[in-house]
């Protein structure tokens, strides 16, 4: 009799059962597979460069007194990077201003005396010479004092070099001084780039430039980052590389793309054409060890693991499937999902 009861109890819990794998593969997400017109592409991998990218050198000779800014820290333009220490440049611009006002004390007394050698020439009491002479001095102390005050800018111009300036805002990529080394004109002090101007260096070999086209377009893929963004520009170098056979093209990339640096590598995809492929999205796909497979859903609701051979992805999160899928069947858009439901119909 206990056994009995058990068995009945089973069989009256069986449709519940049954009903609960149903209503459990009726909410999985399906899409169906079928073919579509997609972009036919040339890929070729490249690497992210700034297109504004600058290494700041030091403009007078100096001890570095201070460093505001490293690797990492974001600039906004004009703000002081570094500075060299100013004391033998404040020292310069007091010569040379003292060497302006020596040179104005110069050309004043000479200005006098050119004035009084005109009077005394116009009462016949100086000769013509004399008074040419007097008026070259004059002309000479005004060009001493000319020189000298373009030397005093020039000193409060060199003054100003002890305060290294960031060209523009951007990113510091590479410090190349310490505090306390000693610098000389021309000498290095810090890397930094536009992260706002970002764009991809690929080669491409010269057979496929024809099927690029002359107005390629192209979707660059940063594996890194798991995702694809659109090219606003594709620019073709007009000159090939005699060593490889192969041509620059630069792909400019969005303003301002989140998680792309200098040095990045990226996969671009050159559009050469249009074909119908195969597609299911790319979510669907399980994939464990060697193994990759779909969990393909029935009219029935039921699911079925089915290994399956892809292609490559499309823009729009797709992949194409080579073999083991066919038009019109549906596949379980969370894959993980659809094996705990599976499990329940087992």
């Amino acid at each position: 009799m206990k056994n009995r009861g058990l068995f009945l109890l089973a069989f009256n819990l069986l449709p519940v059962l049954l009903l609960s794998g149903v209503q459990a593969a009726e909410q999985l997400a399906i899409a169906p597979v079928q073919y579509r017109e997609v972009a036919q592409t040339f890929s070729a991998d490249g690497v992210v460069e700034a297109a504004r990218q600058s290494t700041v050198s030091a403009q007078i000779a100096g001890r570095v007194t201070e460093i505001l800014f490293d690797v990492g820290d974001s600039v906004r333009k004009g703000q002081v990077i570094l500075r060299i220490d100013e004391r033998a440049a404040a020292q310069a611009v007091a010569g040379s201003q003292a060497q302006v006002m020596q040179a104005q004390a110069a050309m004043q007394n000479a200005k006098s005396n050119y004035e009084r050698s005109r009077q005394l020439y116009a009462q016949k009491f100086i000769s013509q010479a004399a008074l040419d002479k007097a008026q070259a001095d004059y002309q000479g102390a005004l060009a001493q004092a000319a020189a000298s005050e373009a030397g005093a800018q020039q000193s409060v111009l060199e003054q100003s070099h002890t305060a290294v300036l960031a060209p523009y805002a951007g990113v510091v990529a590479a410090r190349l001084v310490e505090l306390g080394e000693m610098v000389t004109a021309g000498k290095p002090l810090m890397t930094g780039f536009d992260p706002a101007q970002m764009r991809v260096i690929v080669n491409v070999p010269q057979d496929k430039l024809a099927e690029i086209g002359k107005r390629p377009q192209a979707m660059v893929e940063l594996p890194a980052l798991q995702r694809r963004v659109q090219a606003t520009s594709v620019l073709v170098q007009p000159v090939a590389d005699a060593r490889t056979h192969s041509t620059q093209v630069r792909v400019s990339l969005p303003a301002n793309e989140a998680g792309v640096y200098p040095g990045m590598f990226v996969r671009v995809h050159f559009v050469v054409g249009r074909a119908s492929k195969l597609l299911i999205p790319a979510n669907a796909v399980l994939r464990r060890s060697e193994v990759v497979a779909v969990y393909v859903v029935n009219d029935k609701g039921e699911t079925t693991l089915r290994q399956v051979r892809l292609g490559e992805t499309s823009g729009q999160n797709e992949i194409e499937v080579l073999s083991g899928l066919k038009a019109g069947e549906q596949v379980a858009l969370d894959p993980v999902k659809a094996g705990m439901v599976g499990v329940k119909q087992r």
